[in-house]
């Protein structure tokens, strides 16, 4: 019965992740995954009763209420603009479970383990404080608390791969020589290869290293399964492994870049902070975009960070709102990277309750951009900047772009001419049919419908 539950449980966990490809099945598919969790702590807990009659029930209770207890309040209280960083954290605490998993076994049997067993432990101990640690800098970077720039270490990339080979060697004499102090080296190690591997990483990458080290965090998790021979472990960790890998080389492609280049070179313009925003602009003001957008035929929304950091999801639907009772058609361009991590925009714009069919994806929106009358980019900056298409000198040359510069008329709200996460100058910005709105972003879109519903 207990085998038949973890497979029940992880049948769960994979047609829930199956509803997670689609916004419209998303919170069912949400909801069925958890329901897997549930069956899977439930079993968890009713095996250890039939091996320990004298469980620590009130450590367990104690978990299951501190544990859902907190869940709970993170579930309410965290803004879907802090999205991010409640994932990051989420990887860091589930590889951060799995070391602590392997590193009980290892005390349990004084670290002699059988070699196969070792091996996994010793896995699941480096991975998961690589995963900790690592995503609590990326936690840390995104929430203003950690410098969002690269951070360069001495010896840089050298310098990660000796600690990277004392962590294997240390993980390697506790195997053989069954050493409980040779583990606590070899995590101490990757828990300090954590931060001085995404330390170097800038902001702009941080939505493929949170993707990754959620990939880490279920390898980690699978390992741990081996560890304590715990099938539903096995299956679950090895399900978010597989998906979070799948989804880093989705984003990496979308970006035009290797997942090398993102983890270990530099990434960034050549152009100082003197030639950023010299040339002159069209600048608009509330009641310039109200008329564009008022007589417009076709409306394509761009949303991108700033809409984020402003909060403005529900003053963009209302602008939405007001477009559409004039009978004027407007969708979403949606770029993959927009935001801080994969399906950021599209969260937010579903917090907003913007329909699920006008989210138009980056192959869906680029061939209607020529038809479009007004492109109203939102706080997005080098996912519609044209150098990626026309420079080929430009860092981010080749990487998929939304064309919004092909409208008609292009109105661009942004707080000033400062670069996007890549640090280069966008020419967007300087082009005949481009208006520059210049505003925090929420403030400019209710401005905006107020002129509107002025005319």
């Amino acid at each position: 019965m207990v085998e038949l539950a973890y497979l029940t449980a992880g049948v769960l966990f994979i047609v829930g992740l199956k509803g997670l490809t689609s916004p419209k099945t998303a919170r069912r598919g949400n909801r069925i995954a958890a329901l897997g969790m549930l069956v899977a702590i439930v079993v968890v807990v009713v095996d250890l009763i039939g091996l320990d009659e004298k469980l620590a029930w009130g450590v367990v209770i104690t978990g299951i209420v501190v544990g859902g207890g907190i869940g709970a309040f993170l579930a309410i209280r965290v803004q879907m603009t802090d999205m991010p960083q409640l994932v990051a954290a989420f990887n860091g605490f589930g590889g951060g479970a799995s070391a602590v998993v392997a590193a009980a076994e290892i005390v349990r049997l004084n670290a002699v383990i059988p070699t196969e067993f070792a091996v996994t432990t010793a896995l699941s101990l480096i991975i998961g404080a690589i995963t900790l640690t690592g995503s609590f800098i990326a936690f840390g970077k995104l929430q203003g608390i950690v410098p969002s720039r690269q951070v360069f270490l001495p010896g840089g990339t050298a310098t990660n791969g000796v600690i990277a080979l004392a962590a294997v060697v240390a993980a390697g004499f506790g195997i053989f020589a069954d050493s409980a102090t040779a583990y606590w080296i070899a995590t101490g190690f990757a828990a300090i290869l954590g931060v001085t591997a995404v330390l170097p990483i800038g902001g702009a990458d941080m939505p493929v290293v949170i993707s990754l080290l959620n990939s880490f965090s279920g390898i980690a998790a699978a390992m741990a399964g081996f560890v304590i021979s715990n099938q539903a472990l096995i299956v679950g960790g090895a399900l978010v492994g597989a998906a979070g890998l799948i989804l880093t080389i989705e984003m990496a492609v979308a970006m035009n870049r290797s997942i090398a280049s993102i983890l270990f070179s530099q990434f960034g313009g050549g152009v100082t902070a003197e030639d950023i925003g010299t040339k002159p602009v069209n600048r608009a003001t509330a009641d310039d975009a109200a008329i564009a957008l008022a007589f417009a035929e076709k409306v394509m929304i761009v949303p991108g960070y700033g809409l984020a950091v402003a909060q403005a999801q529900h003053a963009v639907k209302d602008l939405a709102n007001a477009l559409e009772e004039r009978d004027i058609k407007v969708t979403y361009a949606i770029h993959p990277v927009a935001g801080r991590m994969p399906g950021h925009m599209n969260v937010l714009l579903a917090e907003a309750d913007v329909s699920y069919d006008l989210l138009l994806d980056l192959d869906q929106a680029n061939p209607r951009f020529p038809q479009t009358d007004v492109a109203l980019v939102v706080g997005a900056n080098d996912v519609v900047n044209p150098a990626a298409r026309n420079d080929s000198d430009s860092p981010i040359y080749g990487m998929p772009i939304l064309d919004v510069d092909e409208a008609k008329t292009t109105i661009v709200v942004k707080r000033s001419l400062s670069p996007g996460f890549a640090g280069i100058d966008n020419p967007l910005f300087y082009e005949d049919n481009t208006l520059m709105f210049f505003a925090d972003a929420k403030q400019a879109l209710e401005d905006a419908l107020s002129a509107v519903e002025a005319l």
